[in-house]
């Protein structure tokens, strides 16, 4: 590696940009110097568990093929404090990716895990069909977070489900079936969800009927570049083309998560809210991510559009690992569920309720969304500033911690670098630092880590980010 990043910094470091990052921190003896973990007080204790050798044989053998696994060298994680993981040596790692955008407050919350514990020792399970304070407590403070009249909440086991459930919901109300929603979308895997999803590589030959998938507003790679306006006609199109000229809904991501951190286009979600409401339809805001201050200008991913939803659907960040997720309306809209009667087992369930609850509150007294805001601000900031050095990157983009890098072999065309991105991604891991990936071409490293994320822990990443790949630099 030291002859390699000799080379890196003689004749070919003399030109003005790269093709990918190089090692630029040396010591006078050419000796790589790697960032350190800044202190933590917390060691985890010994680990007596099976192997992540041992453990990969039986998911071979007991789970299915399809389950995804990051990493060349497979990662067992067995504990976690805040920011950080750790593996069965008991190595400690940056976790920048949160569970793809799951952990909101920090890995075992002091105050999270008490809440969680507590109410499981009173009553674990109670069904909706007895009263408990702890789902009408959750409820009641999930909607002062929401504008206007949204304020009647049903509560799920996921995203996918409330997805699901804000579906049904727009074609009760509006007594429409269409649905519209954005190429390069994700919102689940179950068949409805599945069919406003719009990327290939999670769609499976079933049954998907009834959903109509616009012209993505994106700014990167989009046709229209950053005018928001000119794709929300090509939605208007869609509408009087496509459908009876009436619809049940829209759904969109105010950023796209899986499909590579796509920030929509300025003056889109206005426009297109609009159409949607002129056809008959409700406008579904999809915050399963973009959700729970993660954006640190606002909330909710939708409020930086300047738009109000219909039904606003949640889950990830909502409960900090916890599988809950929630949809939200207004009481009008709501009423449409009386029609039959609509159930759900574990939804609102105590222990999920009390644990969300201990989140919103988490949240809002060590000003997360803040801290996402100033923290995400200057990571965004210095990876632009990469940007300028290093042609390999084509983007930067995002809000808050909810940060995407696109990755490509050529600016012009625009090329993806695929085996790049997998081999960054190796290569951090080994540094120390966990992140994720996505977007149609897998070429998108996305940043989405815990809002408790610090200048430090954004400093150490760009630090090893810079000592990537020096065998090609």
């Amino acid at each position: 590696m030291q002859r390699a990043l000799k080379r890196a910094f003689s004749g070919r470091s003399s030109l003005r940009k790269h093709r990918c990052f190089s090692a630029s921190l040396l010591k006078n003896n050419d000796d790589i110097l790697l960032p350190k973990m800044p202190p933590f007080d917390y060691s985890p204790p010994p680990y007596n568990g099976p192997s992540a050798a041992e453990i990969f044989q039986k998911r071979r053998e007991y789970l299915s093929s399809s389950m995804l696994h990051s990493y060349e060298k497979h990662l067992n994680l067995v504990d976690g404090k805040m920011q950080y993981l750790f593996d069965e040596d008991g190595r400690r790692y940056l976790d920048a990716f949160g569970g793809i955008a799951t952990v909101s407050c920090g890995h075992c919350h002091p105050d999270v895990v008490e809440a969680i514990v507590n109410q499981t020792k009173r009553l674990q399970h109670s069904p909706v069909l007895f009263l408990h304070h702890a789902i009408t407590d959750f409820a009641e403070a999930l909607a002062s977070k929401l504008p206007g009249d949204l304020k009647v909440c049903f509560f799920t086991n996921s995203g996918t489900e409330a997805n699901e459930l804000a579906m049904m919901i727009a074609r009760l109300y509006s007594g429409n079936h269409d649905i519209i929603s954005l190429r390069n979308g994700y919102h689940g895997n179950a068949p409805g969800t599945m069919g406003t999803t719009a990327l290939s590589g999670w769609k499976f030959n079933v049954v998907q009927s009834g959903v109509h998938h616009a012209l993505n507003p994106d700014q990167y790679r989009g046709v229209f570049g950053s005018d928001g306006e000119k794709y929300a006609k090509d939605l208007q199109g869609l509408i009087e083309y496509g459908t009876t000229g009436k619809v049940a809904g829209f759904i969109a991501e105010a950023i796209q998560g899986v499909g590579g951190i796509i920030e929509l286009a300025p003056g889109y979600l206005p426009a297109v809210y609009n159409s949607i409401r002129k056809a008959g339809g409700l406008c579904i805001a999809d915050e399963v991510q973009s959700g729970f201050a993660r954006t640190g200008s606002h909330f909710w991913g939708f409020e930086a559009h300047g738009v109000a939803p219909d039904i606003v659907t949640m889950a990830k960040g909502i409960g900090n690992g916890i599988p809950i997720g929630a949809v939200v309306t207004t009481p009008e809209i709501a009423q449409v569920l009386t029609q039959r009667s609509y159930f759900n087992t574990f939804g609102g369930n105590p222990v999920c309720t009390a644990g969300g609850l201990a989140v919103l509150r988490v949240i809002e007294r060590e000003k997360l969304q803040e801290n996402a805001f100033v923290v995400g601000s200057y990571l965004k900031e210095r990876l632009t500033s990469l940007k300028e050095k290093y042609d390999i990157i084509g983007d930067v983009r995002g809000r808050g911690l909810m940060l995407g890098v696109e990755l490509v072999t050529d600016r012009q065309e625009k090329t993806p670098a695929k085996v790049e991105t997998i081999h960054f991604m190796d290569q951090m891991k080994e540094n120390g630092v966990l992140i994720g990936k996505g977007g149609f071409f897998g070429n998108v490293i996305r940043i989405t880590p815990p809002l408790c994320f610090t200048k430090e822990d954004a400093g150490i990443s760009l630090l090893l980010a810079l000592n990537f790949s020096s065998k090609e630099a």
